[in-house]
């Protein structure tokens, strides 16, 4: 397995800078913002495109560092109901597509999207509960008409530039949120779509990761390492669909936590070895969003965790067996 990190947390830090801390954390991938709701601090790949010397460069850095670009992350809406929102964050998917391919780079990490409830909706409508039948009808309409028609063509505009895995990051607010919608949504347009699996978001719906893992085997292409604390005192009140601010973390059902704070060590072996058992021994991408750690402290202490638990070679042959 390997050791990443969805690089912007660092954002504030230069391109250069962000390469020699991760480097020196012993990381080995980099997961790259392109644009939309991640930023581009680190990739702006229209100026990379159009650059042949400084797309050499970008890459000679990453070498020199004795990093890999795990994935390019364009995550964003690219089904908004308003049409200048879905245009800029659907070019931001087909420019990381294209870089991906000049460099190499098979996966780019994204958001299924959600449109409105109607052609006249100018906000994104994410549908909750089948009654009234409304809410039914809306489903429907937006996976007929908006999601699978979207998602064909940018899987072929994918494949195109050598993009041979859409990590879709199952998360509520937008239409893949859970294992059956992914799984949904690949049977409609192919195996080219895939998990970016994030059991932070999955914990505070209830989900059990593990088997979730086990239901998405053959589907999970990139993995973010984020875990979620689940306060039941606030959640046999009010239940999960909390929408107070992150900052209001003392009276919310749920939080963001570095990995192992929402988790111990016990639970995040019994992930890293089902994801072996399911076929997956590649990168887990840190992903930092803990509202009581500064990034320093949560990005090392992140890394000082999975550098305990995760495999560093390949199990061989059953001597004993």
């Amino acid at each position: 397995m390997k050791l990443g990190v969805f690089t912007v947390l660092f954002s504030d830090l230069s391109f250069e800078d962000m390469l020699d801390k991760v480097e020196e954390a012993g990381l080995d991938c980099i997961e790259l913002g392109t644009g939309s709701y991640p930023g581009d601090a680190h990739c702006k790949p229209a100026a990379l495109l159009d650059d042949e010397r400084r797309l050499e460069a970008f890459q000679r850095a990453i070498a020199e560092h004795h990093l890999e670009i795990s994935a390019l992350a364009c995550h964003g809406n690219p089904l908004h109901p308003d049409g200048k929102v879905a245009k800029a964050h659907d070019e931001t998917f087909r420019k990381a597509c294209e870089l991906a391919g000049k460099l190499g780079v098979e996966r780019v990490t994204a958001f299924s999207g959600c449109p409105g409830g109607s052609d006249g909706d100018t906000r994104p409508n994410w549908v909750t509960c089948p009654w009234p039948d409304d809410f039914s009808e809306i489903v429907k309409w937006q996976w007929e008409q908006k999601v699978i028609p979207y998602w064909k063509e940018a899987a072929a505009f994918a494949g195109k530039h050598k993009v041979t895995k859409i990590c879709l990051e199952m998360h509520p607010g937008f239409v893949v949120y859970n294992p059956e919608t992914l799984l949904k949504l690949r049977a409609a347009v192919g195996n080219v779509i895939g998990a970016n699996f994030d059991p932070s978001h999955l914990f505070w719906q209830g989900i059990d990761p593990m088997r979730a893992l086990r239901a998405l085997k053959g589907a999970v292409y990139h993995v973010h390492a984020k875990d979620t604390k689940v306060y039941t005192a606030n959640t046999e009140i009010n239940g999960v669909l909390d929408l107070k601010h992150y900052a209001q973390a003392l009276d919310r059902s749920w939080m963001f936590r570095t990995v192992g704070y929402g988790h111990d060590f016990d639970w995040w072996k019994d992930f890293v070895s089902t994801l072996r058992l399911i076929g997956y021994d590649d990168v887990l991408s840190i992903e930092h969003e803990d509202c009581l750690m500064s990034i320093d402290e949560g990005f090392s202490k992140a890394v000082e965790f999975l550098q305990q638990i995760m495999f560093a070679e390949s199990p061989g042959e059953m001597w004993w067996a």
